[in-house]
């Protein structure tokens, strides 16, 4: 799998490192221990097009976001990532 990387153009997957699923968001500090839960453990697994986190770590150590098909493998999107 070859993901292009804004900065550095189209690399090979082992210049990355995954994070994993880039739509969770972390729950305030005041919410409840199910929330906790809910955002340590659960997490959906789509079939098809899916939004990641990715770090370029043996590149220019840039974030991204990457929307990939969990089908196919097939690379749709890549962006940076928002901090």
């Amino acid at each position: 799998m070859r993901i292009p990387c804004p900065f550095c153009g189209p690399r090979d997957l082992s210049e990355f490192a995954y994070l994993g699923d880039a739509a969770p968001v972390r729950p305030a500090e005041t919410s409840d221990a199910t929330a906790v839960f809910d955002y340590v453990y659960l997490r959906a697994n789509p079939a098809g097009p899916h939004r990641e986190r990715w770090y370029h770590a043996s590149g220019c150590r840039l974030w991204l976001t990457v929307t990939r098909d969990t089908r196919t493998h097939e690379v749709l999107f890549a962006e940076e990532a928002a901090p």
